[in-house]
């Protein structure tokens, strides 16, 4: 589904990705980790092209992204995005942020997919929420509305950038439910995340980002309890 090779970016004198490759194979869920500016969203952005390579290659679905020929928005409606703040239309209803793009991007008919985004929300668990406005919602239902969002689109793979990490904890679960939710269905996924504990339990490899390399990558078994590199050890010792 996802093949990077060797892909590089700076930001003027700072290179942040440093010659990173991956695959990532149609249903596999992948766990991103690392420290703070190791690179893991820089890496994730490149990914549907919110931040452009210097250098290297992203083929989603055998095709080239970075290819100066490819669509911007075909890439985009195969790649859904889920970031750390949930970036909601504050003066749109759930319903109306999930039915947007289906609506104006993909030019579909606005009755059906109201249809389709109500099964989206319910399938988010917020069915009497749909409605509601993003300030009426608490921080985890409005991340469960965007991930409804992004399936709006029925994305090939959905990127999500620390889905959890401007929740408060007793939200996080309701948003890693969703998620668990998506992966036991087959949703191609990568996650940037730093719950160590939904890593291990979802992700079918998890790849460990140190200084702009892939310095280990693995099962959740072998990273978590058996890492082959000492820094890795050593980040893991910290949060676990």
């Amino acid at each position: 589904m996802i093949k990077a090779v060797n892909v590089h970016k700076k930001f003027g004198n700072l290179h942040v990705l440093k010659g990173v490759s991956a695959q990532i194979k149609k249903g596999e869920v992948i766990a991103i980790i690392g420290s703070s500016g190791s690179g893991k969203s820089t890496f994730l952005r490149c990914l549907n092209l919110l931040e452009i390579p210097d250098q290297g290659n992203i083929f989603i679905d055998g095709m080239d992204i970075v290819s100066r020929s490819t669509n911007l928005n075909t890439i985009r409606k195969d790649v859904g995005m889920v970031f750390q703040q949930f970036n909601l239309f504050p003066h749109m209803s759930a319903l109306q942020n999930v039915m947007l793009a289906p609506v104006n991007v993909k030019k579909m008919n606005s009755v059906s997919v109201k249809n389709f985004a109500l099964e989206l929300i319910a399938k988010v668990g917020l069915s009497d929420k749909a409605n509601a406005y993003p300030r009426q919602l608490s921080g985890g239902q409005q991340q469960r509305v965007a991930i409804a969002r992004a399936l709006a689109m029925q994305p090939k793979v959905i990127l999500f950038d620390e889905p959890t990490s401007a929740l408060d904890p007793e939200m996080i679960n309701e948003v890693l439910t969703v998620i668990q939710k998506l992966a036991q269905e087959g949703m191609t996924m990568v996650i940037v995340t730093h719950e160590m504990g939904f890593a291990r339990e979802v992700a079918n490899r998890v790849l460990f980002f140190d200084d702009g390399v892939i310095l280990e990558e693995g099962t959740p078994a072998s990273i978590f309890d058996n890492p082959s590199q000492v820094r890795t050890r050593e980040f893991l010792s910290k949060i676990l």
